[in-house]
């Protein structure tokens, strides 16, 4: 499986361990999550996990997305070596109390599914230079510019974005679920 180092999403091939140095790798980040619990990226090493950006008001991308990270659930439910992280994008409206009557009501297993909140700041820049989320081509946002994806992506156990997919096509998550499956071989 490739690798993806740049917002435009443009695949790499990684031919030897020296150019492992040379790959983007996801910064570093905490936030809370719907149990109140501080997340970090240093607990994501050695685990593949899947991320996504969304808000619990979204009407329209975000239920799709939701609904379709449910099925990453439900796949990967017994496995301790894959997390799902959903990153919400109006931090100020989900606050923790919101994820967690977000994440009751969709039956949202927290020991393998963290919602996640936190400073807007914060998560906008981990969104956008870390996961490369809501990137047009390589064309960067502004702080202000509202992050509104369908983008999931999958992040392999050293921090390093491996794939994205979309997130409302059931299609796009039967490969992300075969693409873990070939990440865990490695």
């Amino acid at each position: 499986m490739p690798y993806y180092h740049t917002p435009d999403f443009t695949p790499h091939w990684v031919e030897s361990s020296a150019s492992m140095d040379t790959i983007h790798q996801l910064k570093k980040f905490v936030f809370k999550n719907q149990a109140n619990q501080w997340v970090d990226s240093d607990s994501l090493w050695g685990k593949i996990h899947v991320a996504n950006f969304f808000f619990t008001a979204c009407p329209s991308l975000c239920p799709r997305t939701m609904g379709n990270m449910k099925e990453l659930q439900r796949a990967f439910r017994n496995d301790k070596g894959v997390k799902l992280l959903s990153f919400s994008v109006l931090p100020e409206r989900d606050s923790v109390a919101v994820l967690r009557a977000y994440a009751q009501q969709h039956q949202i297993e927290a020991s393998k599914w963290e919602l996640l909140t936190g400073n807007r700041k914060d998560m906008y820049e981990t969104a956008r230079r870390s996961y490369f989320a809501d990137e047009n081509l390589g064309i960067r946002k502004g702080e202000n510019d509202f992050l509104h994806t369908e983008n999931v992506i999958l992040v392999d156990k050293n921090l390093r974005i491996r794939g994205i997919y979309n997130g409302t096509l059931p299609l796009e998550i039967n490969q992300l679920v075969e693409d873990i499956k070939t990440l865990k071989l490695e």
